[in-house]
């Protein structure tokens, strides 16, 4: 699964998404965390940045509660899902990220791993979006992040890990056309693990309340 993630730098992020909104702003986020408001890309042109909450409220939905629970969506399952089958066909956004964390028990205790590029660079992750009409009559702008099976790097902290989508991919994600099921299959593949690494963190990740760099840093290197 994915319940934490990390915008750690924003340098070079407008550009490497392709993306010219100099009035859209995004600071470095080092803790984000599901019912949050989050920057994600939706298909258009011009490509531009929304906000949305963490954790998909379904159209159809009666309370925005549901949310909560939707943080993620099984790419298994997501074509026939009620909650996700519509939005896989035509509402699939690319949420911006430099990296996420895991948790695995050591002596005894759950501890968080930070899980990224090598280089550091940014990536995507396969995100679902719905539009929730609330009863003041506003639209309420949410989405979910596409999960799969994980690499052998990832493998070793969690049998889920978040669909990071290969630059080659994003486009096609984004379209608003559908995807055939092979092509689906073929995009939530699991991320090649030789490209990642992971290193054990400061165990304050597990209060979404912490905001700092420090997060980020492998635990001997923290402040």
């Amino acid at each position: 699964m994915c319940g934490r993630f990390a915008i750690s730098h924003i340098p070079g992020l407008f550009a490497r998404f392709m993306i010219h909104d100099p009035e859209f702003q995004i600071q470095p986020r080092y803790n984000i965390a599901p019912t949050q408001d989050v920057p994600v890309i939706v298909p258009g042109s011009p490509r531009t940045f929304t906000m949305m909450r963490w954790g998909l409220v379904p159209f159809w939905a009666k309370s925005p509660k549901i949310g909560n629970r939707l943080i993620n969506a099984r790419s298994e399952t997501i074509a026939k899902s009620p909650a996700f089958g519509a939005s896989v066909k035509r509402r699939r956004c690319l949420v911006p990220a430099t990296g996420f964390y895991e948790w695995r028990k050591v002596d005894g205790r759950k501890m968080p791993y930070y899980c990224h590029l090598k280089n550091d660079s940014f990536f995507a992750f396969a995100g679902l979006y719905d539009r929730w009409r609330t009863p003041e009559g506003t639209d309420l702008m949410t989405f979910t992040i596409v999960t799969t099976t994980p690499n052998p790097l990832v493998e070793k902290l969690h049998n889920r890990m978040p669909v990071m989508l290969r630059e080659e991919h994003e486009q096609a994600w984004i379209s608003s056309q559908p995807l055939e099921a092979a092509d689906l299959k073929s995009v939530v593949a699991p991320y090649p693990a030789s490209r990642m690494e992971i290193y054990r963190v400061s165990p304050a990740v597990g209060d979404p309340r912490n905001e700092s760099e420090d997060l980020v840093r492998p635990l001997a290197a923290a402040r």
